[in-house]
Formats: C-alpha cells, structure tokens, sequence
C-alpha cells in the first residue's frame, strides 16, 4: 500500500467538503491527491494525522505567500521547494478557527435550553434563564459572545430579526426552528483550550484570519468584527485536556452564577480527538447532563459523534447540530444554513 495513500483520500474527501464554498481548496485538494511527489510531501509531515490536514497545510502556505485564489501549481511549487518554513509553520501552528457565524445556529439552540425559544405567544411567561457558557476548544473565544450580535433568520414566510442591525448574521433556516424572540442572558462565560488564543495578540488573530478560506471575504470581515468585539471583554480560557479541565469548569460556572443555565457546547472541535476519547467525552456530557449539571449543546461532523448523530443520513459538507446527546437540525459548517428536524 502507499504510505501516503491516506493523504490522498482526505484530500479527495475534503476536495467534495469544499465544492461550491471554495474553488480554490476544491482544486488544490484535488490536486493534491493526484500528485504523488505532493502527498508524500504531506504524509512527511508525520504521523499525526491533523498536521496532514488540508486546512492546515493550505494555510501555512498562505502564510508563506502562496496566492489564494490561486492555481495549484503555485502550491506545489511551494511545499515541492519548500526549505523548511512551511513545514515548520505546520508543526508549530494549529486550525483553530473561530466560526463566529455558526452563532446563527447555536443560538436556538441555547434558547431552546434557556427558555426563550419561540415564546412570543406567552407575554407572561418568566424571563429566560441567564446563561453560562463554557466552550469547549475556545481557541480564542469568540463564539462567548451571542449576546452581542444581530440574527437574520430566512425562513420559508420570509426574514426573522433578533438584535442589532449590526454586526448581524445571517442564516437561511427550514423547518420548525424554534427561533428565539429575545438575545440569550450571558451571565459567565468561560472556555477550555489546549492551546488557548489571545484575542489581543496581533499575530495569533492574523494566523486566524489566514485559516479563513480564500473567497470567503464575508466570513474575513465578520471574523475582523469578532475580534473586536471580544477585545473589549477578553475571555478567561483555561488552557488544557477538555477531558481533565470540563468537570471542574462546569462546577465553577454553577458556583460563581447559581442562578444560571450551564451550557457546555462545542462547534468542530471533537474531531481533533481520537475514537476511544470521543467516546469519552460523549459519555462525560452523558453523565453531566444526566446529572443536571448543565445543557450540552454539540455541532459536529456526522462521523464525529455517532451517540448524537444515530446513523441519520447526513449530506457533505452539513454538521449534526444536538441538544443535550440528541440531534435536531442539520446545518451549514460555517452557519451558512440550518434545517431542522
């Protein structure tokens, strides 16, 4: 068998994920699995499969200078004369990107588990439970802040809004999408990292704005946004084992604001674990929500956690979007789209 032979199937696999969203890693995947001196190059990287990955490898190309939109070729020449900057820039960098417009489709979510989902027809209900948000693999944090964005909701009988006019996200949604009539209450918000981004530190936010795919000027300027406003209330992240550090963190945030709702969530971050400790952690959020110790609320690829996806179909380039270990819509990776079940 090859020894890059697992190179080119990841690449063919993303080359698919990325069809339609971004020309350019559509063709530079591709040509990557059918170019044998590059897939080496790759599979040279090491045995650890997330340095091979072609969000990582592209972007430290990037860094270095590569054009993107691009051709292939200028990649190929890069890493082929590579004289170990690129390679370095793999080992020493990670993909930690923020997504902040996957809010779009986390926000019902956490209304959903606060109480404020779709109550417009009860004007004497209660106020929603404040939140206390803890993500897990923060990198940076900027998905902390949900309470600091607008919300355009297209459904099928035209827009919902939600918030202010700007910075606004926007999301085309199907079916009974319990849409929330008011901003979540973020009481806490806190985040476990391994390796923990300052969002005040220049060169670590512009490592993040090269993670953002080439086209995607929308998602630039919204990540640039992000930014800014999570600089005015930096994050408290603890940097560790999401495995050792969640327990601890949950207990935290229910001292500190009792009278809040915990919620743990997480958005593309879980496939970074091997199978034996996503089973781990699925079990973990089990017995934390069995407990009522807090709300889980996951956004996952469809083979990442198959405890909450249950072997529903799922369409390329869609994650599986749970509350609480069971899935209830089917959304765009990067918020783009939400249909829920």
């Amino acid at each position: 068998m090859e020894l890059f032979a697992g190179v080119v199937e990841d690449y063919l696999d993303f080359a698919a994920y990325a069809e339609g969203d971004s020309p350019t890693f559509a063709e530079w995947a591709r040509g990557v699995a059918e170019d044998p001196e590059v897939a080496a190059w790759i599979a040279g990287l090491g045995p650890d499969a997330l340095k091979q990955q072609p969000n990582l490898v592209f972007a430290a190309a990037r860094w270095h200078g590569v054009p993107a939109p691009g051709p292939y070729a200028a990649l190929r020449r890069a890493l082929l004369g590579d004289d170990g900057t690129i390679r370095e820039t793999i080992m020493r960098r990670s993909t930690q990107t923020n997504e902040v417009g996957r809010l779009a489709t986390l926000v019902p979510a956490f209304g959903l588990v606060s109480g404020a989902s779709a109550r417009g027809s009860e004007p004497e209900a209660p106020p929603a439970a404040p939140l206390a948000l803890i993500e897990v693999g923060a990198s940076a944090g900027l998905n902390l802040y949900p309470d600091r964005w607008g919300y355009e909701w297209v459904t099928p009988d035209g827009p919902v809004t939600l918030g202010p006019a700007s910075p606004r996200l926007r999301c085309e949604v199907s079916g009974p999408v319990p849409l929330p009539d008011r901003l979540p209450r973020v009481a806490w918000r806190g985040g476990v990292d391994l390796n923990p981004l300052d969002v005040t530190d220049d060169d670590a936010m512009a490592w993040l704005t090269t993670l953002v795919w080439p086209e995607h000027d929308d998602r630039r300027a919204l990540l640039r946004q992000a930014i800014e406003v999570a600089r005015r209330e930096p994050p408290a992240i603890v940097r560790g084992d999401l495995l050792e550090e969640l327990p601890a963190l949950v207990e935290r945030a229910a001292s500190e604001v009792p009278e809040a709702t915990v919620v743990v969530f997480h958005s593309a971050v879980i496939a970074y674990l091997d199978a034996p400790e996503r089973r781990r952690f699925a079990a973990m959020m089990g017995d934390l929500v069995g407990s009522g110790s807090c709300h889980w609320v996951s956004n996952e690829g469809p083979r990442v956690l198959p405890e909450v996806t249950g072997g529903m179909a799922v369409p390329s380039g869609r994650f599986v979007l749970g509350v609480d270990g069971h899935a209830v819509a089917l959304v765009h990776g990067h918020g783009r789209t939400m249909a829920w079940r």
